[in-house]
């Protein structure tokens, strides 16, 4: 995990790149009828908008929120797994309406109710996927990339 301001921004960058990529296939994919080749392009031209406006809100608001949601039902002496756990399980609670508003604003019809539905959708996609998915590999791969980098 990460340790320094820097360590903290590129941890940032490379979970929001991965859940913002996902979750954007997932949501042409229900709008056009199902997954095609096309999608994996497609989806980049919303990156452009929605992987800053992640990076920025996970990092300036979001993080720092979910953690202290999540230490409302986990102490500092649990395991780290549970602790990793809880935390993840509140940026998603956290990020996923925020990130589903901004989307439907952007994207769809400004409507209530098309963005309860947007997050409706996307909740237990994005829950899964952080917890089975991303969050393993994102913090694998830091782990690598810390390792290799020099200390300072």
């Amino acid at each position: 995990m990460p340790k320094t301001f820097k360590q903290n921004l590129l941890f940032t960058a490379m979970m929001s790149f991965l859940m913002v990529y996902v979750m954007i296939l997932f949501n042409i994919s229900l709008n056009i009828g199902g997954m095609t080749n096309q999608v994996f392009l497609l989806a980049f031209h919303e990156m452009i908008i929605m992987w800053p406006v992640a990076f920025f809100l996970e990092l300036l608001v979001v993080d720092s929120l979910a953690h202290k949601l999540a230490f409302r039902f986990v102490q500092t002496t649990d395991r780290p797994v549970v602790i990793t756990l809880a935390i993840s399980c509140m940026i998603v609670c956290i990020m996923c309406p925020c990130m589903s508003l901004i989307a439907t604003v952007l994207f769809k019809n400004i409507d209530v109710s098309v963005w309860f539905q947007t997050t409706f959708m996307n909740f237990p996609v994005a829950l899964l996927f952080q917890i089975f998915y991303c969050g393993p590999l994102i913090r694998f791969l830091f782990g690598k990339i810390v390792r290799q980098l020099p200390t300072t």
